[in-house]
């Protein structure tokens, strides 16, 4: 494992972090029992990985608290969240700290690395800010939490309004952004600010359904393409097989991670899987060298003006 320092937070991090949400879950979002999932943070732990995300949300603090029983504290950095609104409105700070001890509870310690608001949109962000960050703060000052971070909410918010507003403001120690090889616009938005603030910078979807759902990427270069926000000679048949072969990547999904984990700003890049043959694979992918330059430029050129490409929200209900 290749590691880093997370911002100005102090806390050592490897490069490669294992994300217990998305689509999979650890595996509980496609089927496997509780003990599978375990086995996955077992087995990450076992490559290196000291970096875990988890959240209230995800219904996976249980099997990250199980996984990691047993496992020298002082060498894992744990990361979880709370949401501080639904559908019917914003939470009231009771309830966030709430969800902050039994999300103590649930992973089975006594302080958290970093604890994120969690998806905070656009139109909740000054609550958040205003209400349930000084609550937090009497938290933190009891040794709940270490660091106080904040993620967006990808498919309702594709401009990072809510991050731009977060990097501006001096609470905020880490943030999770969406980025991957066809949504560059942190990269422009975001990065040179936390790079200048020593905010520390964690990597969503990387991957996601986008590249790893055979058709996927194809019928979205293709819509793409149709409504004129990509040029007519993108192929729609192959947009990214120019990425792999001799010299360069060894499939779209290796350099996706390649792509996400050397762009300047980027500290951890996070990956979520179920299967038990991609967790080596994922975090070989992310210790690999950059892409060559030439394909770098070549996908900043093509794809660097798109937004909000690629941003599938999962179903956590």
């Amino acid at each position: 494992m290749e590691f880093t320092t997370l911002g100005k937070t102090g806390l050592r991090v490897g490069v490669a972090g294992l994300g217990c949400g998305g689509f999979s879950r650890l595996g509980l979002g496609v089927g496997k029992s509780p003990a599978e999932a375990v086995a996955i943070v077992r087995q990450a732990l076992e490559l290196g990985v000291n970096f875990i995300d988890t959240a209230a949300l995800y219904g996976t603090e249980a099997v990250v608290g199980e996984g990691i029983r047993g496992w020298d504290r002082d060498g894992l950095v744990l990361s979880t969240k709370a949401t501080v609104e639904d559908g019917d409105g914003v939470f009231p700070p009771q309830q966030v700290v709430a969800d902050l001890d039994r999300s103590l509870k649930l992973l089975g310690i006594d302080c958290i690395d970093i604890f994120h608001l969690h998806g905070v949109s656009p139109g909740a962000y000054a609550y958040a800010l205003e209400t349930i960050v000084p609550a937090l703060e009497a938290e933190r000052e009891k040794g709940k939490f270490k660091h106080l971070g904040i993620t967006e909410v990808p498919p309702d918010d594709p401009d990072h309004e809510t991050l731009v507003r977060a990097v501006a403001a001096d609470c905020f120690e880490v943030v999770m952004v969406a980025h991957h090889m066809l949504n560059q616009s942190a990269e422009r938005m975001i990065f040179p600010i936390t790079r200048d603030k020593g905010i520390g910078v964690l990597i969503m979807f990387a991957v996601r359904v986008l590249f790893s759902a055979e058709g996927r990427l194809q019928k979205v270069v293709q819509k793409l393409v149709a409504e004129g926000r990509l040029a007519a000679e993108v192929d729609g048949a192959d947009p990214l097989g120019f990425l792999v072969g001799a010299g360069g990547a060894e499939s779209v999904i290796d350099a996706a991670y390649r792509y996400c984990r050397h762009v300047p700003g980027a500290d951890v890049v996070l990956f979520g899987t179920g299967n038990p043959h991609h967790v080596r694979a994922n975090v070989e992918s992310i210790l690999r060298p950059p892409l060559p330059a030439e394909d770098v430029t070549h996908l900043q050129e093509v794809f660097g003006a798109l937004t909000g490409v690629g941003l599938d929200k999962p179903d956590y209900a």
